[in-house]
């Protein structure tokens, strides 16, 4: 079986990388497509071990340095290993929510937010000492309503939205897909109901 963007990890290590990825997956009880699906997106779509962020974010799934430290290692020794080395801290990591995986966007919150994974779709994302505006002042790339906050909806929305549409259909990726269609429909239509409102009642004349 071909993995999702098994093509995109580099020809100098792609087959033992892909085979640590489905032993990975397995161990996890997930579908091998999501957990690919996610690290291409988180690595700029390169699949680079030492590609690093401007907060310091580092690697295959962006571990930041204090997660880094909880998983026994640093930032700068996780740049220094091999993408097969570090799949093993990305095992590490996301065995702590092993059991909780329903789908890609449940595996895509235990990289992103943890406290998000099997929310309702209308949770909006945020914790204690993280506010929901600092969640959204962080994250442009999931402003859908653009309403000074994000939701579980929104972040399925852009995620699903960025798999090729032949990945979505063909089952892997379908159980994440069923909800957000309908959320999407009616955050649009109260956008549309308070644009009326305020055409009809808030404009002076």
């Amino acid at each position: 079986m071909i993995l999702l963007y098994e093509n995109k990890v580099p020809a100098s290590y792609r087959v033992a990388f892909v085979e640590k990825v489905k032993k990975i997956s397995s161990n996890l009880g997930i579908d091998p497509n999501w957990l690919m699906a996610i690290m291409y997106f988180e690595s700029a779509k390169t699949f680079s071990p030492s590609i690093t962020n401007s907060i310091g974010a580092t690697g295959l799934i962006q571990v930041i340095p204090s997660t880094a430290t909880s998983l026994g290692t640093s930032t700068s020794e996780l740049r220094k290993m091999t993408a097969v080395q570090q799949l093993d801290y990305v095992e590490k990591y996301l065995a702590r929510y092993k059991g909780k995986y329903k789908n890609y966007i449940d595996v895509y919150f235990a990289v992103f937010f943890p406290l998000a994974i099997g929310k309702p779709d209308d949770w909006v994302i945020q914790a204690k000492g993280i506010s929901a505006s600092a969640v959204y002042n962080s994250n442009p790339a999931f402003r859908v309503l653009k309403d000074g906050k994000i939701r579980v909806w929104e972040v399925k929305k852009v995620m699903l939205e960025k798999l090729p549409s032949e990945w979505v259909n063909n089952g892997s990726f379908s159980l994440a897909v069923k909800s957000y269609k309908k959320q999407i429909t009616v955050g649009l239509l109260l956008i549309v109901a308070g644009v009326t409102l305020y055409y009809k009642y808030g404009r002076t004349k």
